[in-house]
C-alpha cells in the first residue's frame, strides 16, 4: 500500500475473503503495534525541542566544566614549572659562588 486511499478497498477485500481467526489476530497486533508507533513519533516529535534544549544546556555545562578544567591543568603546570626554575636557579647561584 502506498496510500491511505488503498486502506479501505484493501479492508473490503480482506473482509469478503473471510479470513481465520488467527490471521485477524495477526492484522489487529500488526495495526496496534502501527498505532503505537505512530503515537511515540508524536510524542517524540512534540517533546523534541524540550529535551534538545535540556541536551544543549547539560552540553554546555560539560563544555565550561571541562574549560575549567582544562585552565586548572595549565596553572599547575606553571607553577610547577616555575618551582623548577627556582630551584635550577638556587643552584646555579650556589654553583657560582663555590666557583668564586
Amino acid at each position: 500500500m502506498e496510500s491511505v486511499q488503498e486502506l479501505i478497498p484493501f479492508a473490503r477485500e480482506m473482509v469478503a475473503q473471510k479470513p481465520n481467526g488467527k490471521m485477524v489476530k495477526l492484522y489487529v497486533l500488526g495495526s496496534v503495534l502501527a498505532f503505537f508507533g505512530v503515537m511515540i513519533g508524536l510524542v517524540e516529535t512534540v517533546c523534541s525541542p524540550f529535551c534538545a534544549s535540556r541536551w544543549l544546556r547539560e552540553d554546555e555545562e560539560a563544555v565550561v566544566l571541562a574549560a575549567k578544567l582544562q585552565e586548572s591543568r595549565r596553572r599547575e603546570a606553571l607553577l610547577e614549572k616555575s618551582k623548577q626554575q627556582e630551584a635550577l636557579g638556587g643552584r646555579s647561584l650556589s654553583h657560582r659562588q663555590h666557583a668564586s
